[in-house]
């Protein structure tokens, strides 16, 4: 029972439910007197958050369209390289980046900007790099030309 509760643990929402509650308590608790201004912090926040809903969506319509699971820790069906997947390898998790960037800004969370990076390296490491080596093995050449021409996030 508890491999199986981890598994569905650890994942990248979680970690990202993490993130945005530090970053929440940041901006209410700790603000530090630190603003990122008024009215433009809201409109570019919200617009990183619909745009990373949108990324998340059009990547998650893609993987299941091709029959494929979208769970970072399952064996892929496929090798995705249509739709959203042509502008990046990772839609899902930059997706997740953008929503988080995007409610640190609307918050204005300052301090919590350090959020961002350390998300984005625990993704890499948790979850990217052991999903690359499981397609590199499974997709061989296919996997290679598509790494080639695909960056990784953007």
């Amino acid at each position: 029972m508890v491999p199986m509760m981890r598994k569905w643990l650890d994942i990248p929402s979680v970690w990202l439910l993490g993130a945005l509650c530090l970053a929440y308590w940041q901006a209410r608790a700790m603000p530090a007197g630190l603003s990122f201004g008024p009215v433009w912090a809201d409109l570019l926040g919200g617009l990183l958050v619909g745009g990373g809903l949108l990324v998340a969506l059009l990547a998650l319509a893609e993987l299941r369209r091709n029959r494929t699971s979208f769970m970072p820790h399952d064996e892929a069906a496929r090798l995705v390289t249509g739709g959203i997947f042509r502008l990046s390898r990772n839609p899902i998790y930059l997706g997740d980046v953008l929503i988080l960037a995007g409610l640190i800004l609307f918050w204005d969370a300052v301090l919590s900007l350090v959020l961002v990076p350390i998300f984005v390296w625990v993704v890499e490491k948790r979850f990217i790099e052991k999903e690359e080596y499981r397609l590199k093995r499974k997709f061989l050449a296919s996997y290679g030309r598509y790494s080639q021409q695909t960056r990784r996030w953007i």
